[in-house]
């Protein structure tokens, strides 16, 4: 399916109201609803999180063994983990940054914002990552129906988070709630994008730093693909 053939109208924001599941009104929304491509326009070659919140999300995808073909989604200049996959795509905003990522076998410039819909085939990934963006995520359930589909039967999709963000463009939900609301909400973005014929096994979401230490929290929910 092409960017042409959804027929979209209206804003990403004034999209995303029409697929919110059980989210109240304006869940969606953002303090900044420009579009995105003027945000990301500017190169941060920065990590948004520290040390040993990089090295939990290192961790936690070797441990899940994501070694085959992966996507990492909202991806930028580095993806975290300890040894790359055989070929790992990374998609995102900043061409720049993409391009400087030493992991990826090739990239993609994709606002899944402005379109949801994924340019790969069915079950072309053995895996899927989202590391420190789901917050941003508009349109999540379209979002999370389309990675079902990209992924093989029994494939990890992992998304992981810790308590920092770009507040004007995260969404209202996000902010208005708690870090363990956090794991809720992204726990109900599986449940609630899951169909007839292509539902996700029960999410896992948990802390994967250690409580109460110094330094980010990493935050993390995922779930297979159901066989």
């Amino acid at each position: 399916m092409s960017d042409g053939d959804r027929g979209d109208q209206g804003t990403p924001d004034e999209r995303a109201a029409r697929d919110t599941g059980p989210f109240p009104a304006g869940f969606f929304d953002r303090g900044d609803p420009s579009p995105d491509s003027g945000f990301y326009a500017f190169d941060r070659f920065v990590t948004h999180i520290d040390d040993g919140a990089i090295a939990a999300v290192g961790d936690l995808y070797a441990e899940l063994g994501l070694t085959g073909r992966v996507l990492d989604l909202m991806s930028s200049w580095i993806s975290h983990f300890h040894q790359p996959p055989s070929e790992l795509v990374v998609l995102g905003m900043n061409e720049r940054e993409l391009a400087a990522n030493q992991q990826a076998a090739s990239h993609v410039v994709h606002d899944l914002n402005e379109n949801p819909v994924l340019p790969f085939a069915d079950a072309s990934f053995d895996a899927v990552t989202c590391c420190v963006s789901v917050d941003y995520l508009v349109r999540p359930l379209e979002v999370f129906r389309e990675v079902r589909r990209v992924l093989v039967p029994g494939g990890w999709f992992v998304c992981t988070f810790s308590n920092r963000c770009f507040p004007s463009k995260a969404i209202r939900g996000w902010l208005m709630t708690t870090d363990e609301q956090h794991l809720q909400i992204v726990s109900m973005y599986f449940t609630q994008s899951s169909t007839p014929g292509a539902q996700w096994d029960a999410p896992i979401a948990e802390l994967r730093t250690p409580r109460g230490m110094p330094g980010d929290p990493l935050y993390a929910v995922y779930a297979s693909a159901r066989i």
